[in-house]
């Protein structure tokens, strides 16, 4: 099996398919590569193709008015997005942001909809993975209305940690933690008010800074957090 469908089988929306199935979708994909802070997707857009992580991290960003930034998700290597416009025909609803060098693959519409004619299983799968999205959505929402700002760091670092966090002897290892204004732009918050919501969780020995790492304690996800302030 190449590279290329060892990665499409890793995609959720393309599990079930067989290798020569996947072989035949790796052949109709584009590389792409991008530098970092590159407007991937613009907001509004049409859509034209979907994108599948191959190297790298996007974010996808609204941004108010005012310029705010709002970071709906961050992706990596084996998530992809662009398929909605691809399913509705509308333009793109948000803006993907490459937040390091990052390599893409691209499909065309054309071949992304004859391969839902083709595979119906995927079409199956999309539905399920956006279905998950919107009670990510719906979670979100509750945070924003029902949290405080201490409850909505917490509640992020333990989806990090959950994610993409490493269990050691000492606790749990978040890697690739974002930057203080990343993480405030996920929850809707200051970069100061994250920068002292942090120094609290350190006071109180629920976390520790270790350069780009946080080392979150293994009784972090069972702190009531949402009013320890």
């Amino acid at each position: 099996m190449s590279k290329t469908s060892e990665l499409l089988a890793k995609v959720s929306i393309f599990h079930g398919l067989d290798e020569t199935a996947l072989e035949r979708l790796g052949a109709k994909l584009k590389p792409m590569k991008v530098t970092k802070d590159r407007v991937i997707v613009g907001q509004d857009d049409p859509g034209d193709a979907l994108f599948i992580i191959q190297k790298g991290r996007v974010k996808v960003v609204l941004y108010g008015d005012s310029g705010r930034e709002v970071i709906l998700s961050i992706l990596r290597a084996g998530d992809f997005f662009g398929e909605m416009s691809l399913l509705d025909g509308e333009p793109r609803s948000a803006n993907c942001i490459a937040i390091e060098k990052t390599d893409l693959l691209m499909l065309s519409r054309e071949d992304f909809v004859k391969h839902l004619y083709e595979f119906p299983t995927t079409a199956s799968n999309i539905l399920a993975e956006m279905s998950m999205r919107l009670r990510r959505a719906d979670e979100v929402i509750g945070n924003l209305a029902l949290l405080d700002v201490y409850g909505r760091v917490a509640r992020k670092l333990i989806e990090l940690a959950k994610s993409d966090g490493e269990d050691t002897d000492e606790g749990i290892v978040i890697k690739e933690r974002p930057t203080q204004q990343d993480l405030a732009s996920m929850i809707g918050t200051s970069r100061e008010t994250v920068s002292r919501v942090l120094s609290e969780f350190q006071r109180r020995g629920f976390l520790s800074m270790q350069g780009k790492k946080i080392l979150l304690s293994h009784g972090f996800a069972e702190q009531d957090l949402e009013n320890s302030h």
